[in-house]
């Protein structure tokens, strides 16, 4: 049997599941907090940009308001792990108990698995194994040290530049067989032996892949809310053919039930027990690498929001900006806009902002207040709007106001890469 939804009651359904529905809470965000909303998600993705904050800090903000980042980066490193680093939706933050399960697919994706190494490599390879089996969490660079070799880049057919030892180093950890203890000021995988991340041993793992599929869709689905074949594969990055058969096998079984949009011609999927929220009454900044934006089709469907990431595009050719952030109001997105911290003068800048047609009238007010607790949360003293955007006047009125207490500096800012 089809379950029947409203396209507004499948944008409650979506919103809720990823924790975004309600009003924060006002009491201080704690261990226990990060940690819910993190298993809520199955999975942060992780990027080096750092125009506004770290990519994995931002969803926890979203979802919680200011809390101190390092909550999240303990939940890696604290035992028993909570999260791993693992390729899922490209490099992530994964609930341990899915990296057993994500092993058998992704060491088939990506490049520089173990079979690609010449013999030379696979000898470092056991080095490697064999140092992190009785060290401490080391760097490449340290572990290039420690092994007498030196850092030297390479450029290879996979196009990557590595040193040797990076090299064994990525194929040990795409093939699931070393793990990783967090990052460094640099933004560097401290990898450790994975006995050390598990040592219980690796939970949930199968040989040949196919129960592990299932475990990772109705995830993906948990995540989700409601989704189509297409949301729920790529969610983790499974491939799309097979994960629709998966699906439909399920919706057979009555682990996942079949649903129908209003005005969508395609099948999504939900978990039996879903509920359907009377309302959303959250806001949230959502960054480029959120969760609730992984999938620009899904965006476009529920939510008739066309989003695209810019960082590649030339700034001459960008519609909206480098680091654009999507804004959610309710079960809506309704605005957009381009963010940059400027960390040496306090600023937080707002170089572009764009209402969606048809946004609230409160849109501005909403956004500004979220503008200042995003400041507040990075440390930065102001609010400075650029006068790029269809919302910037509405945006600087908003922020000029008594109920802020702020006085925002209003001038053109050049677009920085």
């Amino acid at each position: 049997m089809n379950r029947s939804l409203s396209l507004s009651q499948a944008r409650r359904v979506a919103v809720a599941a990823q924790g975004l529905h309600k009003v924060r809470p006002a009491t201080p965000v704690t261990l226990g907090a990060v940690g819910r909303t993190f298993a809520r998600l199955e999975l942060i993705q992780i990027d080096s940009v750092n125009v506004l904050s770290r990519a994995q800090y931002l969803p926890i903000f979203s979802r919680l308001g200011p809390y101190a980042p390092e909550l999240l980066d303990r939940l890696a490193v604290r035992h028993p792990r909570q999260a791993v680093e693992y390729w899922a939706h490209e490099a992530s933050l994964v609930r341990s108990e899915h990296f057993g399960d994500l092993v058998p697919w992704q060491r088939r994706k990506w490049i520089g698995s173990l079979k690609t190494l010449d013999e030379d490599g696979k000898v470092l390879a056991e080095q490697i194994l064999d140092l992190l089996d009785t060290s401490h969490a080391m760097t490449s660079r340290e572990i290039s040290t420690e092994l007498g070799h030196q850092h030297v880049k390479v450029n290879d057919a996979w196009g990557w530049n590595w040193s040797v030892v990076k090299r064994a180093l990525e194929a040990l950890f795409a093939e699931g067989l070393i793990g990783t203890e967090g990052r460094n000021s640099a933004f560097e995988r401290r990898y450790t032996s994975l006995h050390k991340v598990f040592p219980k041993g690796i939970p949930a793992t199968t040989s040949d892949g196919r129960t592990g599929m299932e475990r990772l869709l109705v995830a993906a689905a948990r995540a989700h809310g409601v989704g189509s074949a297409h949301c729920l594969a790529d969610y983790f990055r499974l491939p799309l053919r097979q994960s629709a058969v998966v699906l439909e096998e399920l919706a057979e079984r009555s682990i996942l039930e079949r649903a129908k949009i209003a005005g969508i011609n395609e099948t999504y999927y939900l978990l039996p027990d879903t509920k359907i929220p009377r309302k959303a009454a959250g806001r949230a900044l959502l960054g480029p690498f959120d969760s609730m934006v992984f999938n620009r089709r899904r965006l476009e469907n529920l939510f008739g929001f066309t989003y695209r990431l810019e960082i590649y595009t030339p700034s001459a050719k960008r519609v909206y900006g480098y680091y654009v952030l999507p804004f959610l109001l309710g079960e809506r997105l309704v605005a957009r806009v381009d963010l940059k911290a400027d960390r040496s003068s306090g600023r937080l800048l707002v170089r572009g902002s764009f209402a969606e047609p048809g946004a609230p009238g409160d849109t501005a007010v909403e956004l500004a207040a979220e503008l200042l607790l995003m400041a507040k949360w990075l440390g930065l003293n102001e609010v400075v709007v650029s006068q790029h955007g269809n919302l910037a006047a509405a945006l600087e009125f908003s922020l000029s106001s008594p109920e802020t207490g702020q006085k925002p500096q209003v001038k053109a800012i050049s677009h920085v890469d």
